[in-house]
């Protein structure tokens, strides 16, 4: 695999070839016209075995056109052979088995064959013009891991890499997270601002003994169910959340109510203290007797001082980032916004760490890990088992839907059935 052993061959063989090369650590090539995606760069230097120098002059993916065969390859002025490095190909979960007359390169996830090179001379040489209808190829762990940040709602790299190696999840399969790229979904949906300095320790010793809580709307477009308004509840201690949507902010009281039965009942004692602003839908009669009546103390910020209820101001815009960033990836209607934020919702409680404990908010509520085998991106188009009709011999089984989430009541997926126009949970689903 010597670098100087190349000149040996023909110039008609080295065409469509690339050489692998145990002492190059990068992709490189020097024909301008392989990449399906370019950037320019100035700056940087490869150096070849005879000590001489090439210049870089860009950086992109090998590809037909459509789609990337091999991904950050060095463009290098006057280089006349097309090399690949063995020690990118194992940095990005692939096996490279060699033999004394041709080589392998295995996905390790699968154990599936991706290219076979021959050898030639001295070197093994590999011909990606037969594979350019590959769809997967050198890439496919790195889609793989850009694939579960879809899943989960445009989470964190960071984030999702620290849940795969503290094994804080089930489900999540054992690759390599790193951003190494920018995601246009992420870019339009998000917008970092400077944050407050955290607390360094934790002011609840125990769940449901404070809760933050605080409303967002009014939404321009209605839900579907013909909600107007996102009604965000944090416990202090899990930072376990929940989303209730309502029509009119004037429910804001009987919702917390129904809601006071169900968490008390679930946890076994009682709701101490709850946080807000002070909007009128916390700060009224209704609200003061209700929280008198069950022993609720009740704190306000300070006006005009959001960050005195940073916790759920925090969540709110999270809630709502993570909800536009998947509406807009699918390019999904703005009345699936409460259907956006419920499964925004729901992912975060299952992959946010709480600061300090390092675990989940799921964990710390429910005493056990998260499972998230399970997810699925977003919007993503669905068939749906039509078992509701009496179907004819010759009818269609399955409705196209589009996927919007997990049920809270029992196991089964939230479906748009574009046929009845309807939003309906089904366990049989088969996702595309």
């Amino acid at each position: 695999m010597c670098f100087m052993a190349i000149d040996d061959l023909d110039e008609g063989s080295k065409e469509d070839k690339w050489f692998l090369d145990s002492g190059c650590s990068r992709h490189m090539t020097g024909d301008e016209s392989k990449f399906a995606f370019l950037t320019k760069r100035k700056g940087g230097y490869v150096t070849f075995g005879d000590n001489a120098k090439g210049r870089i002059i860009g950086q992109g993916n090998i590809g037909n056109g459509t789609s990337s065969l091999i991904e950050s390859v060095l463009l290098v002025d006057g280089l006349k052979h097309n090399l690949l490095s063995i020690s990118q190909l194992c940095d990005k979960g692939f096996k490279v088995i060699f033999e004394a007359s041709h080589c392998i390169i295995k996905d390790i996830q699968n154990d599936k064959t991706i290219f076979m090179g021959h050898r030639c001379e001295n070197v093994y040489a590999i011909n990606i013009s037969k594979y350019d209808g590959h769809d997967r190829c050198f890439s496919s762990m790195h889609d793989q891991s850009w694939l579960w940040h879809r899943r989960l709602g445009h989470a964190n790299m960071d984030l999702i890499s620290q849940l795969n190696k503290d094994e804080l999840v089930r489900g999540l399969p054992k690759i390599n997270f790193q951003k190494d790229k920018i995601c246009e979904a992420c870019q339009m949906g998000k917008q970092i601002k400077n944050s407050f300095k955290n607390k360094n320790f934790i002011s609840t010793s125990r769940p449901l003994e404070l809760l933050h809580m605080d409303l967002f709307g009014l939404s321009r477009t209605p839900s579907l169910g013909g909600k107007s308004y996102a009604y965000v509840i944090v416990d202090d201690f899990s930072r376990y959340t929940w989303v209730l949507f309502l029509s009119q902010k004037s429910e804001a009281v009987y919702e917390f109510s129904k809601f006071c039965n169900k968490v008390q009942n679930e946890k076994g004692f009682s709701i101490t203290c709850i946080r807000s602003d002070h909007g009128r839908e916390f700060e009224n009669f209704d609200f003061e007797e209700y929280c008198n009546k069950h022993g609720i103390n009740h704190n306000f910020s300070a006006p005009r001082t959001p960050q005195q209820n940073g916790v759920v101001e925090r969540k709110n815009r999270t809630l709502q980032e993570m909800a536009r960033t998947m509406l807009k990836e699918n390019n999904l209607p703005k009345y699936f916004w409460a259907e956006a934020v419920n499964t925004s919702c729901y992912v975060l409680n299952r992959i946010l760490l709480r600061p300090i404990l390092k675990k989940t908010p799921y964990e710390l509520w429910k005493n056990k890990k998260p499972n998230i085998s399970y997810f699925k991106v977003f919007g993503c188009k669905c068939f749906i088992l039509n078992t509701k009709d009496n179907l004819g011999k010759f009818d269609a089984k399955s409705d196209v839907g589009i996927f919007l989430g997990y049920s809270t009541s029992s196991k089964a997926f939230r479906v748009f059935n574009k046929r009845t126009m309807v939003v309906e949970e089904s366990i049989h689903v088969i996702f595309d």
